[in-house]
């Protein structure tokens, strides 16, 4: 596949991608739609693996790199799913989109690889302002859309956390087998919260069905493997602006598809979050940056 294909098709599943967990989980329950997703997901991934004659292995690293995937893929997923009874789905893009943010934070802190310059920090305080500004709106709705908001913070920081955590163990496998392993570890546990919650709907109505379809096909079994794809043949600074560009299309397609309201906060909440972002990944490109972050570094402690 080429690479613009790959772009817009990346773009495509990051802002269905909400809706569609959304819709999955609203006539059979949260915990089922993301169990199913998982189960639906794992098999086509070993079908893939068999077909491409790709290796899961088993050593000690891949299972240490898959359950440190599964785990945080399990409290990730649970955190956004349950997130979405209660909050309108393009806000989980929205929030999501500070995730480049997190993950570059919480690998300068583990991994010691990069260094925090002044710019970076602005465009992390924009953020912030930017997410403030979606909480007072979840505040302003009710007490659970506040805790959505807060779920999707935690379930994007825990994805992000998984990532780095990955990436110290210098893993040499093939994504499609990652994403296979950390699956299998995390299934048991979506299916034992199914069995505890009583989960299991008698009937699953046919948009749900096709939600999950979906999510598990073109969201976990495809999506994945082909942002891996653009990570190899662009740069990072290239790919991230994916992430500038999935909020707003997914705020459009969850008022155009499911009747979601679009308030004036959180459209200030989402620029000043993409400002931030912006000023985060390519500030480093303005003429005087370069200058100013060395006064800073410069600066007595």
């Amino acid at each position: 596949m080429s690479v613009p294909i790959s772009y817009l098709s990346v773009i495509l599943i990051w802002s269905t991608t909400p809706l569609a967990i959304q819709w999955s989980g609203s006539d059979v329950g949260f915990q089922f739609g993301v169990a199913a997703r998982m189960a639906v997901a794992l098999v086509a991934l070993l079908t893939l693996l068999h077909f491409m004659k790709i290796e899961l292995p088993w050593h000690k690293k891949a299972r240490r790199i898959y359950l440190i995937s599964g785990l945080t893929l399990y409290v990730a997923m649970s955190f956004v799913y349950w997130s979405a009874q209660y909050i309108p789905s393009g806000w989980i893009s929205v929030v999501f989109g500070l995730s480049p943010i997190i993950t570059s934070v919480l690998a300068s802190l583990i991994l010691k690889d990069s260094q925090l310059s002044g710019t970076r920090i602005s465009g992390m305080a924009l953020g912030l302002i930017g997410l403030i500004v979606v909480f007072m709106e979840g505040m302003s709705i009710s007490n659970t859309a506040m805790l959505g908001v807060a779920a999707v913070v935690i379930s994007a920081s825990t994805q992000s956390l998984g990532a780095v955590l990955i990436k110290q163990q210098q893993p040499d496998l093939h994504p499609i087998a990652i994403t296979a392993g950390s699956i299998a570890i995390a299934l048991p546990l979506f299916i034992l919260n199914c069995v505890v919650s009583g989960g299991w709907p008698e009937i699953i109505p046919m948009k749900s069905a096709l939600s999950i379809l979906y999510l598990a096909i073109i969201g976990s079994s495809i999506g994945f493997p082909l942002y891996f794809y653009l990570l190899k043949k662009l740069s990072p600074e290239r790919v991230a602006i994916v992430t500038l560009i999935t909020p707003i299309t997914a705020l459009l397609l969850g008022s155009f598809l499911n009747g979601e309201i679009i308030s004036s906060k959180v459209w200030l909440g989402t620029a000043l979050i993409l400002i931030g972002l912006s000023i985060y990944e390519y500030g480093k490109y303005l003429p005087h940056v370069k200058k100013w972050k060395i006064r800073w570094l410069q600066r007595p402690l």
